[in-house]
C-alpha cells in the first residue's frame, strides 16, 4: 500500500475560482467580464467532459465556443471567476453533447468523474465536481416542494423561485452531511481497522463506514449511532479528521476515526453484506481499484475520503 503525505487538500477540495457573493452579482458586472472572456464546463447526464484517453485533464472552453455552448445550453451555474473572467457550469442535453465531442475532432469524452477524479490536476477535479453538483440539484428541484408548480432559475443558478405567485417560495442549493468513520482497535498488536462492504456493490472493495446525519443529532452520535447500527461496534474518543464535498449526487462527507470499545461484529445485512476487521498487513495486502480483478478484496478509490482516512491511519505508527 502506497502511502502518501499528510494533507487536507483531498481530491474535490482544492478551490480554484473565487465565489464570495456569486449569487448577488449585479447583471452589469457580470455582463462587463463576460464581454471581457469566459469560461465554460458542460455536464451531459451528470457526467463531465474530460480530454480522451490517459491524458488526465478536464476540458474548459473559452471564447466563441464557450458562448456557444452557454447560449445552446439548458442550464448555467456561474461558478465563480478566474481571474475576474466568469466560469459556468453548463447542462447540455445528448445533442449538444456529441456536437461537442464532434468540435473537438473527438478528442473529448463525457465521463462519470469517480472513474478519472483521482487523476486529474487537484483544481480541476474541484472545478467539475462543483458543476456536477450544482447541475444535479437544478435537475432535482424544477418543481416547488411546497405546491408542485415549477420553478425558475435567479442569481445565475445559485436560487430557483417558485412559479407560482402565491407562493413564490426560493430554494436554494442543499447538500446533505454524511459522516464516514475509520473505526479502529488497539488491543491486539499493530491494531485493526474496521471496514464493509455494501450490498449494492459487485466488486470486493472494503469501506470505512458511512451514513447521514439525522436531524437532532450531533456529528459525534451520527457516528456512533451509525457504526453500531451497522456494525454493532461501540465505539469512544471520536475525533474529527476532515471533510470533502462528494457531489454523486450531493453530499458533504465529514470525515471521523474513532476507537472500538466492543470487538464483535454484528452486521445489519440491509446496509452491509459483509463487515471485517483488517490488520495493517491485511490492508497492505489489499488491491488498488485499478489493479483489482472479479472479487479481488481491493481498497476504495484514491478520490474517496474513505481511501484517505485508512491511509491516516495506516501511516499513524
Amino acid at each position: 500500500m502506497q502511502s502518501f503525505a499528510m494533507s487536507l487538500n483531498l481530491t474535490y477540495t482544492t478551490l480554484s475560482l473565487r465565489r464570495d457573493n456569486m449569487s448577488r452579482r449585479p447583471s452589469e458586472w457580470l455582463a462587463a467580464r463576460m464581454a471581457e472572456g469566459l469560461g465554460v464546463v458542460p455536464v451531459n447526464r451528470s457526467k463531465n467532459l474530460v480530454v480522451a484517453g490517459n491524458a488526465h485533464r478536464a476540458m474548459i472552453f473559452e471564447g466563441g465556443a464557450a458562448h456557444e455552448i452557454l447560449e445552446a445550453g439548458y442550464q448555467s451555474v456561474l461558478l465563480g471567476t478566474d481571474e475576474h473572467k466568469p466560469v459556468f457550469a453548463v447542462a447540455v442535453d445528448d445533442a449538444l453533447a456529441e456536437q461537442i465531442i464532434t468540435l473537438t475532432s473527438g478528442a473529448t469524452e463525457f465521463v462519470d468523474l469517480r472513474n478519472v477524479g483521482s487523476f486529474l490536476p487537484a483544481t480541476e477535479a474541484h472545478l467539475l465536481a462543483h458543476a456536477r453538483g450544482m447541475i444535479h440539484w437544478h435537475s432535482q428541484h424544477g418543481h416547488c416542494g411546497v405546491c408542485g408548480a415549477p420553478t425558475e432559475s435567479r442569481h445565475s443558478g445559485h436560487e430557483r423561485i417558485c412559479t407560482n405567485a402565491a407562493c413564490a417560495t426560493s430554494h436554494f442549493p442543499r447538500t446533505d452531511p454524511a459522516i464516514i468513520v475509520l473505526v479502529h482497535r488497539t488491543d491486539i498488536p499493530g491494531g485493526a481497522c474496521l471496514l464493509g462492504r455494501n450490498p449494492r456493490w459487485q466488486f470486493g472493495m472494503y469501506s470505512t463506514l458511512a451514513g447521514f446525519v439525522e436531524p437532532g443529532e450531533t456529528l459525534e452520535q451520527a457516528v456512533s449511532r451509525e457504526v453500531f447500527e451497522e456494525a454493532g461496534i461501540e465505539t469512544t474518543k471520536v475525533d474529527y479528521l476532515a471533510s470533502q464535498p462528494w457531489p454523486f449526487p450531493s453530499s458533504l462527507m465529514l470525515g471521523f476515526h474513532a476507537l472500538a470499545t466492543s470487538y464483535d461484529i454484528t452486521i445489519d445485512p440491509e446496509e452491509l453484506s459483509d463487515c471485517r476487521w483488517f490488520t495493517r498487513d491485511e490492508v497492505r495486502g489489499m488491491k488498488e481499484w485499478l489493479d483489482a480483478k472479479d472479487d479481488d478484496i481491493r481498497l476504495p478509490r484514491r478520490d474517496s475520503i474513505s481511501r484517505w482516512l485508512i491511509q491516516q491511519w495506516f501511516d499513524a505508527v
